[in-house]
């Protein structure tokens, strides 16, 4: 008898978990998904709906009612696919085989929920996914798979997620539902010497100082790229800039200064080397071409971006 299955997540990756486990064969039993916020619904409870699936999508997890509808469904096992809300022990650990997660990094180096991010900020030069077994802890249960990828020199967290990531992540969740089905799930615990945390990305981590190294601030651009954007602050707006490469500077001028427009984009020195910017964004605006961009603020080869 095939595994009874709840999915829990949301998304693209959902939904390609979704339809993954569906195309092997496993019995969904149920979706959960998060609610909807008026706009488009969620492309989890899209592919579900049309695969005539039973869809929930509670505001949170943690009340009697949920917890006991979720019971109510006698799952083998729970599938946890891109989920950002807190599910409680008493779900994790109610079905009969247990739960299993996906983490976009390889555990235990960056757990958090900006594990992309910090991968690239960090400089790190190979990342993966993991399949693990949740417990209380936040990230922390033992793992079950891991597949490892390089980094590309000018991956950004967009690219790396949803070129590499992303079907990585669902073959690996399939993988690792075949083997709990097999009886062949292994349950390694996490080196806790390895562990590293990061705090979900936002703005106090993403403003730029071109006193570091060219690598170094490639690194933070292409880490907060597509969100929340790296930034320098303007007399005239906040200015987010993405689409980074490492590059030299054939003059020399103070860190931040601008050496160069062109159709590639915006040159800007650093304390050592340089980077090429080719996009940007003014404020709340949309991304524009980087030269576009200068060119509307008045900005001019000698300026410097402080």
């Amino acid at each position: 008898m095939a595994l009874r299955i709840v999915l829990i997540g949301q998304a693209a990756f959902g939904s390609e978990v979704l339809s993954g486990l569906v195309r092997e064969g496993y019995a969904v039993v149920a979706v959960y998904c998060p609610p909807d916020t008026g706009g488009r619904p969620d492309s989890l409870k899209e592919k579900a709906g049309s695969l005539g699936l039973r869809v929930l999508q509670p505001s949170s997890f943690k009340n009697d009612k949920v917890k006991n509808e979720f019971r109510a469904h006698a799952p083998d096992l729970a599938v946890l696919a891109y989920v950002t809300r807190i599910v409680p022990m008493e779900i994790i650990s109610a079905p009969r085989l247990g739960s299993i997660c996906f983490h976009p990094s390889l555990l235990p180096r960056h757990r958090g929920g900006s594990a992309i991010n910090w991968t690239l900020i960090c400089g790190d030069e190979e990342t993966g996914v993991s399949v693990f077994w949740p417990d209380a802890g936040i990230d922390t249960g033992p793992l079950l798979l891991q597949k490892r990828i390089e980094v590309g020199p000018d991956d950004s967290a967009g690219s790396l997620y949803y070129d590499k990531l992303f079907p990585l992540g669902v073959e690996a969740m399939i993988e690792a539902v075949r083997l709990i089905e097999l009886g062949q799930a292994p349950r390694i615990p996490q080196r806790e010497d390895q562990a590293t945390y990061e705090p979900l990305c936002r703005d106090e981590h993403a403003g730029i100082r071109w006193e570091r190294p060219a690598q170094v601030v490639h690194n933070l651009i292409r880490g907060c790229d597509p969100r929340p954007g790296a930034y320098v602050d303007l007399a005239a707006c906040r200015l987010r800039l993405f689409g980074s490469s490492v590059a030299e500077a054939a003059e020399p001028a103070a860190p931040g200064t601008v050496v160069d427009i062109s159709s590639d984009g915006l040159l800007v020195k650093t304390a050592e080397g340089a980077v090429r910017i080719r996009q940007a964004r003014r404020g709340e605006g949309p991304k524009e071409k980087a030269a576009e961009v200068a060119l509307a603020l008045g900005l001019r080869v000698g300026d410097r971006l402080l």
